[in-house]
């Protein structure tokens, strides 16, 4: 049976009286919808033993007086932060958008809030990262690279049973919540396009080595390359370290032999972009005296002149999948199905970044 306060509102439960200037508190609805505090409490937060009716009735309460919870007095209650931490390490601005929006768009309408923590060399600094993640009070964290692929920090959040979820690793992908996408298959993928349009001397800028997706892209890369009975280059081969200023320094480096590469294959597209800009200040068109692909399908690629052929990553597919179900597992509504390993497709998108190689 629900408990009714002792000075209840007069008339029907739905009509306010007088004007609350105020803040609305559980108490004003409480008294508007004729129940105590403490079952208006449950009923918001759909804790049992509430029935249908007086749960719909506070409901209507609450938005008559445009109620909004204080979050912190519902942690102190819960002792619970209601916190999702994301980090992620110094990519490229786009790919952090697309990260962010993936997130924020699952934990729109929830009460978990999220809380963005770059973190700059995660390899080096593992156990300071898990520190960092354990004392900001979260009650849960998405791990983008490359901190999803650390052991070590792993090993740390665990034995604290700070749960997370793992955005696109690569290694132990049997371990925690995985959202996963075959980058070596993607990899293979775009350079095999290249091939195909006849291209032979082609150049490789790689990203960041401590990135496992780095390594994942370019076996893809090899492996489309021996398919085709095409050796790699490997003076043609540089590091671009996923950052639109290196990766245009080394593309000018590239574009600067005697015998230059006629396509190149950039592992992420603000550094295919930056490979752009480098031809052009050389004097060569794009694609007709150079191709050049990125990867990530990021939005500098849709707004790139001409527009970049690269790889579709769904970020923001995977991001929102790895937070979905790890707000799943905090609420416990984690069933084993969905508790583990989630794959996403790749997809190559052709632009008009990439042609045949000019005939000599």
């Amino acid at each position: 049976m629900e408990e009714f306060p002792l000075e209840p509102v007069q008339g029907p439960c739905n009509r306010l009286e007088g004007t609350i200037s105020k803040r609305a508190t559980i108490v004003d609805i409480a008294r508007v919808a004729w129940v105590t505090p403490k079952t208006v409490s449950r009923a918001l937060n759909d804790a049992p033993h509430v029935s249908a009716a007086v749960r719909q009735k506070v409901k209507e309460a609450a938005k008559a007086l445009d109620y909004h919870p204080n979050l912190a007095a519902q942690s102190l209650i819960a002792r619970r932060s209601f916190l999702i931490g994301l980090t992620y390490e110094r990519p490229s601005p786009s790919y952090v958008v697309e990260l962010q929006n993936g997130a924020l768009s699952r934990l729109d309408d929830e009460r978990y809030r999220l809380v963005v923590l770059p973190f700059a060399y995660v390899a080096s600094r593992t156990e300071e990262l898990g520190k960092l993640l354990l004392r900001a009070g979260l009650d849960g964290v998405l791990l983008a690279p490359p901190a999803c692929d650390q052991p070590l920090l792993l090993d740390m959040l665990e034995r604290q049973r700070l749960p997370y979820a793992r955005i696109t690793p690569h290694r132990d992908l049997g371990r925690g919540l995985v959202a996963a996408m075959d980058e070596s298959a993607a990899g293979h993928a775009v350079a095999q396009h290249m091939l195909v349009l006849g291209h032979r001397q082609i150049g490789i800028i790689l990203g960041d080595p401590s990135h496992a997706a780095s390594g994942s892209r370019l076996e893809g890369y090899r492996r489309a390359f021996a398919e085709a009975g095409v050796a790699i280059d490997d003076a043609l081969v540089v590091t671009g370290d996923f950052t639109y200023d290196i990766g245009y320094r080394v593309a000018r480096t590239l574009l600067s032999r005697k015998q230059r590469p006629t396509a190149i294959l950039a592992q992420n597209d603000d550094m295919a972009v930056a490979a752009i800009a480098a031809a052009r200040e050389m004097g060569l068109s794009v694609p007709q005296d150079l191709s050049v692909a990125g990867f990530d399908n990021s939005e500098v690629s849709r707004t790139a002149w001409p527009q970049l052929t690269t790889v579709n990553q769904p970020v923001q597919q995977m991001a929102w999948d790895a937070a979905d179900r790890l707000i799943a597992l905090l609420d416990g509504n984690g069933a084993p199905e969905r508790a583990q390993r989630r794959d996403h497709a790749h997809e190559l998108l052709v632009r008009a970044s990439t042609a045949a190689p000019a005939i000599a």
